[in-house]
């Protein structure tokens, strides 16, 4: 299968504490990997390397064969279209929420992608209208409740349509019926052929959508791995 990702022994610590530990694995485009294990096991943290947020202090990460490190990614070119085929959706949805209204929101990565006007409003409204945020088009992101703050962050993913989707927990917090839409919404992205790397602890959504299922352990390093 086509390899997406590529972990050759990956590690990273926090002033000296480590966090990840020869970490190695690959993700094959279009396939669900689970990422499983205690709290402080490094998922967080492994999740960041593959975004581009942390660079590993060991190791390599190849992003579709391409070195990703904090030199490549200072290319600006380079940076764009890694950022804009690979999508992160926060555990804390505070995070990525920072402009004036739920439209705003959704518009702007589209426009830092310097795309045109025409083609940021079709992929805005095609996201509002796929998580049903049309009443909520004018409002203020941070006036809506948590579930609603989520869905918004996944719509600003989204209307970049990026090849690789990575979510932190993502039904952390949420009512059951914004976790079926999510559940759902999930489903649908992977039929689509997306790839999707999910961390959570909901044993529900990893049995109803993982292909694959990575754990990590205490000591920071990957304990088992399981196909569905």
């Amino acid at each position: 299968m086509d390899k997406i990702i590529e972990l050759q022994n990956i590690c990273f610590a926090y002033q000296g504490e480590a966090a990840l530990c020869y970490i190695t694995f690959d993700v094959c485009r279009g396939e669900t990997v689970v990422l499983q294990g205690p709290n402080g096991c490094g998922k967080s943290t492994l999740i960041n390397v593959l975004n581009g947020i942390l660079f590993p202090e060991e190791g390599t990460y190849r992003f579709e064969g391409q070195l990703i490190s904090e030199k490549t990614l200072k290319d600006s070119r380079f940076s764009k279209q890694f950022h804009q085929k690979i999508g992160y959706v926060f555990q804390n949805s505070d995070v990525q929420l920072f402009c004036s209204t739920v439209e705003e929101e959704i518009a702007f990565g589209p426009m830092q992608m310097g795309f045109a006007e025409d083609e940021i409003r079709e992929r805005t409204d095609d996201v509002i209208r796929l998580l049903h945020l049309e009443k909520l088009r004018e409002r203020a992101p941070y006036h809506l409740s948590g579930g609603e703050k989520k869905k918004v962050a996944l719509a600003c993913v989204l209307s970049l349509n990026p090849e690789v989707l990575i979510l932190d927990e993502p039904l952390a917090g949420l009512d059951v019926k914004t976790q079926q839409l999510l559940k759902d919404l999930l489903k649908t992205l992977k039929k689509a052929g997306k790839t999707l790397i999910i961390v959570t602890h909901d044993r529900d959504l990893a049995a109803e959508i993982g292909d694959r299922f990575i754990t990590l352990d205490e000591n920071h390093r990957i304990c088992g791995q399981k196909q569905s």
